[in-house]
């Protein structure tokens, strides 16, 4: 088989591989899963423009007061309108998740095709600098990074992605030294093509099934791991609205008997992560196949 014939293969994709033949093949779950993301996301980029109310005007005489009216989930303990808190918090809840996998994706990914090309030395050495990051927890490094630059978001999405690089990187290292091994990557060598364009052009995209499956999984991790921290106080600061922040304010509510504002907040954040983990198990079983 030629050089050209080898390039050729490395490029063929099976029917059904694209982006609508790979949620089809995750079957009802995965479909669900899938509108369940699209709507999260629209509210995310919508939200803010979608509330009803003002997400932040406190008026102290209808804290506590339940649905009524316009206001479908009624009014937090500050007497804001818990839905129009929703749809405006949905933005930091659902874009500080995404900044978190966009950065831990592309430098695990980076990271995992120098270690599997360069191989020797410069893998052993990614790999014990990736044995070392394992040691930190990302709610660790999230506390240490408030502690130096303060509470925030852009702080605690940094940690988070750092903490995150690891697993990232381990879990690619394998697919991208299979890849490495593969006859077309030697025909393009011969023909003179350069390390970053074969592995731009070539290596990367064929690992793009696990990346995005990887990276699926990952977001339910750091929408869990940043709501957390907003409920610490140490990510998005009161009173802008967040998901981790509205169980946080509204935690008293419970003891009083107005749970609703925090379990609305809560079931928020617990469909759209099983959204997003149901869909990377099925995209991992579908890329394992």
């Amino acid at each position: 088989m030629g050089a050209a014939a080898l390039i050729a293969d490395a490029d063929v994709r099976p029917p059904g591989t694209g982006v609508l033949g790979r949620l089809r093949a995750t079957g009802p779950a995965g479909l669900a899963s899938a509108g369940v993301i699209v709507i999260a996301m629209f509210a995310a980029l919508f939200g803010s423009l979608l509330a009803p109310y003002s997400p932040v005007l406190t008026n102290l005489s209808l804290a506590w007061v339940g649905p009524v009216g316009g206001h479908l989930l009624g009014f937090d303990g500050q007497g804001r309108d818990v839905l129009s808190r929703l749809l405006a918090g949905a933005t930091t809840s659902m874009l500080g998740p995404l900044a978190v996998v966009i950065l831990a994706m592309t430098a695990g990914a980076l990271l995992a095709v120098v270690a599997a090309w360069r191989r020797g030395a410069a893998d052993a050495v990614i790999s014990s600098g990736l044995d070392i990051l394992f040691a930190f927890p990302g709610i660790l490094l999230a506390v240490l990074a408030a502690a130096v630059f303060g509470a925030g978001l852009l702080a605690a999405a940094i940690a988070l992605a750092v903490a995150y690089t690891p697993y990232v990187a381990r879990v690619l290292r394998g697919a991208a030294l299979k890849e490495r091994g593969q006859p077309y990557v030697a025909a393009l060598e011969v023909q003179g093509v350069s390390a970053p364009g074969i592995c731009l052009r070539h290596l990367v995209p064929n690992m793009l099934p696990l990346i995005i499956a990887q990276a699926t999984i990952m977001f339910g991790w750091a929408m869990v791991d940043l709501a957390a921290i907003s409920f610490l106080g140490l990510g998005v600061q009161p009173p802008n609205p967040d998901w981790g922040v509205m169980i946080a304010e509204n935690q008293t509510g419970i003891q009083q008997g107005y749970p609703l504002p925090a379990l609305a907040a809560g079931i928020c954040i617990v469909v759209v992560v099983v959204a997003f983990n149901v869909l990377g198990e099925r995209l991992f079983a579908e890329v394992d196949r």
